[in-house]
């Protein structure tokens, strides 16, 4: 880049700061600007246009266009030149702007006399703001020097909306971070909590993007840099233990920490007038418009690994960052992009409500929610960027909704439903001694699920009769390398003591799909969850799965142990599981330790090719366990991580419903127990059909327990599966509307469940 046009984008950069830092206006401010840009581009025409809301562009200032155009001039995203450029986030450079695709004329401008068109996104983060553009009337590209100079401008005008300096009466932006704000995801928690935001990784801010002196600021960048390289290779050369993957994740680091391109263009960037922190910034932006929207895996993944050295380099430059000091609030909601179980954990039960901008409906952060009966919203785009330490938010578990800075007339909705919310559980309270029984003298076990030794003290307040589903794989996901049998043992132990008695089915291992362990090589599977998980890696790595019933084994010490395998899809499975089993109680008798006084094994029913298992493994199996959400993704074909499928499918669908009954048919012939836990079984209504067509044992969520049993006592429920077979013999497939004119009609009380 030459000499003449460092200097003159310094210059222009030293007059924009001044004309920042006047006492003036949003609208004055805009105004000066684009005067400010046209005079040292020499070109006829500035203008700034910027987003009024997601989907539609409005000019804010001009130079050259005629005035009268202002806050009138609109253009839907990808309408026109500067509607490309915000929808693709890329520059447009046209010599001849009025036959370049999709040029759009709009003659309240007057532009028609400029036959030349440069336009630059306005971006921060990935967050467009807006689009930068000059026109001149000479037919004429705009050099390599001259886009890079805009680009430079423009990454300095995302630093000062997101400031505010362009707030004011007449401008097109409110004050960011201060507007009410609606977020739409992906319920992977219910429930509802109101409460204060807490950022896992605050946002860094840069107060300064326009250096003083340039030569200082290369000194920080090249320093900070130097820091950075330093940290990446001693997370190599460091004595912990890391898989081969996880050595490939920091080489990576090393590579993109070492690289001279990226390098350069910030010595560039801080040249031309960017302070350090800015330089940075900006590439990260510009990288995350051109690699954020490439198909390729692999180069999305590099965009992660780039995203997460520049955030390291930006804490690094201004200290900000994890440690910043800030109180957890009163009723904290965690807000975070994403959020491993260990990092999770460590915030404890006082969270309220968590909200990811990621996160799947099966993911760690998942199973910690649902252990602690608090709301997550997931997939929640924009809030990590939008939201700030302290700012009110509401979390709709029930809808996928969230409301961050409510109005009032919102939060005085929500804060009634949280009231009627907190009569029903006291309501509930009251049934926690009473058994879940009809009117008919039907009698149904209820279970809670757990995964934590946190989750045990709700054992006795939710009112039910055991665990019915420990899941026993959090203790490997959030360690950094395998669990001993020894810490595994005195685990179990404490989990069974906590019990007081009452029976406890501890799941074996159910790793692969989205639970991969961090010292595990993780597989590139097209379909993980119908790939190597489950008892599929416990066969395959018999070791980790004897380990683990030597653990359970050894922690009842004598007493009664209940264990069932997950994913088993065919006899021979079991059969195998079950073989690798009776080689640990041999072994344990050679040990001479105790066995279990009762010993239950058990399988977990999550595919439809278990139902037809020979009659032999349903005697030959002490209980099942029917796994309602993968049994459910499979039964449809519907992916339950896809929004666009998994809702499309209900449970009490009479497909659904007749296989589920062919289980419990089977499972009675056999007089084998079974027992539903997942999701559904927590649902009230869900729960009496399911109770309706056999089912005498349910797990559910600690919270569910209450208004599961509520609804139970007050139904006959013989009656209930008279009404579901007869509508399941006739064909009927809405079983869902049936049930609720059923209830209407035979029990006025229950009309409000849904």
């Amino acid at each position: 880049m030459s000499d003449r046009i460092e200097t003159e984008s310094r210059k222009l950069l030293g007059r924009l700061r001044r004309a920042l830092a006047e006492d003036s206006a949003g609208q004055e401010r805009l105004d000066r600007i684009v005067e400010l840009i046209a005079s040292s581009m020499q070109t006829e025409v500035c203008s700034i246009y910027l987003f009024r809301d997601v989907d539609t562009l409005e000019l804010c200032a001009t130079e050259g266009l005629q005035a009268e155009s202002v806050h009138k001039t609109r253009m839907r995203l990808g309408e026109g030149l500067v509607g490309r450029v915000a929808r693709t986030r890329r520059v447009v450079n046209a010599a001849d702007a009025p036959s370049a695709p999709g040029f759009r004329y709009m003659p309240e401008t007057g532009e028609e006399r400029y036959s030349s068109f440069c336009g630059v996104p306005i971006q921060r983060l990935g967050d467009a703001l807006g689009v930068l553009v000059v026109q001149s009337k000479d037919s004429r590209a705009f050099t390599t020097d001259e886009v890079y100079a805009l680009e430079v401008v423009a990454m300095v005008l995302a630093e000062m909306t997101e400031l505010g300096a362009f707030v004011g009466e007449g401008a097109a932006l409110s004050a960011r971070h201060q507007q009410p704000v609606l977020f739409r995801g992906t319920i992977a928690q219910e429930g509802a909590s109101a409460g204060k935001v807490y950022l896992h990784e605050p946002r860094v801010v840069v107060t300064n993007p326009i250096s003083d002196d340039p030569d200082l600021e290369l000194e920080r960048l090249r320093a900070a840099v130097e820091t950075l390289r330093l940290s990446v290779d001693e997370l190599l050369s460091g004595d912990r233990a890391m898989t081969p993957d996880q050595v490939e994740i920091f080489e990576a680091y090393r590579m993109f920490a070492n690289s001279r391109s990226w390098m350069r263009r910030m010595e560039a960037d801080v040249s031309n007038g960017l302070s350090a922190e800015a330089a940075v910034e900006k590439e990260q932006s510009l990288a995350r418009s051109r690699l954020g929207q490439a198909e390729d895996a692999y180069m999305r993944d590099r965009l992660h690994d780039l995203d997460d050295l520049s955030n390291r380099l930006l804490r690094i430059l201004t200290g900000q960052g994890s440690n910043t000091g800030a109180e957890m609030p009163e009723n904290p909601i965690l807000i975070a992009k994403n959020i491993g179980p260990g990092e999770l954990l460590e915030y404890g039960k006082a969270l309220r409500g968590i909200v990811l901008e990621e996160g799947s409906v099966g993911s760690h952060a998942t199973i910690v929610a649902r252990a602690w009966a608090i709301p997550l919203v997931i997939n929640v785009k924009g809030i990590t960027t939008e939201a700030l330490n302290g700012d009110t938010i509401l979390v709709d578990g029930e809808q996928g909704v969230v409301h961050l800075r409510p109005d009032d007339s919102v939060s005085t909705a929500f804060g009634d439903k949280l009231a009627m919310q907190t009569r029903a559980q006291e309501r509930y309270a009251s049934l926690r001694e009473l058994p879940a029984v009809g009117t008919c003298g039907t009698q149904i076990a209820l279970h809670m699920n757990a995964g934590l030794m946190a989750d045990l003290p709700s054992l006795p307040s939710s009112g039910a009769e055991g665990v019915g589903l420990f899941r026993t794989e959090l203790q490997f996901l959030i360690r950094s390398q395998m669990p001993k049998r020894s810490e595994l043992s005195a685990l179990y132990s404490r989990v069974i003591g906590a019990a007081h008695g009452k029976r406890v089915a501890f799941r074996t291992l159910d790793i692969g799909s989205d639970k991969v362990l961090p010292y595990m090589k993780a597989n590139d599977e097209p379909n993980p969850a119908m790939g190597w998980r489950a008892i599929r890696v416990g066969l395959d790595k018999p070791g980790i799965l004897r380990m683990q019933l030597q653990a359970l084994i050894r922690a009842a010490n004598g007493g009664p142990l209940a264990v069932m395998f997950p994913f088993i899809t065919l006899h021979s499975e079991f059969r195998a599981a079950k073989a690798e089993l009776d080689k640990v109680l041999a072994r344990e008798v050679k040990l001479g330790n105790p066995l279990p006084s009762k010993f239950e094994v058990g399988a977990m029913l999550e595919t439809p090719s278990l139902a037809y298992a020979p009659a032999a493994f349903f005697k030959e199996v002490d209980f099942i366990s029917v796994g309602g959400n993968d049994l459910k993704q499979f039964f449809y074909a519907a992916d339950r991580e896809n929004e666009l499928v998994r809702r499309r499918y209900d449970t009490l669908n009479g497909s659904f419903l007749s296989f589920l009954k062919t289980v419990v048919e089977r499972c009675n012939a056999a007089g084998t127990p079974v027992s539903f836990c997942g999701e559904d079984a927590g649902r009230p209504l869900e729960a009496l059909v399911l109770s309706a067509i056999g089912f005498r044992s349910l797990s559910m969520r600690p919270a569910s327990v209450g208004p599961v049993k509520h609804l139970l006592r007050q139904v006959d429920i013989v009656a209930a599966g008279q009404a579901v077979s007869a509508a399941l013999d006739a064909g009927e497939q809405d079983i869902r509307e049936m049930i609720n004119a059923w209830l209407v009609e035979h029990h006025q009380a229950s009309r409000s469940v849904t």
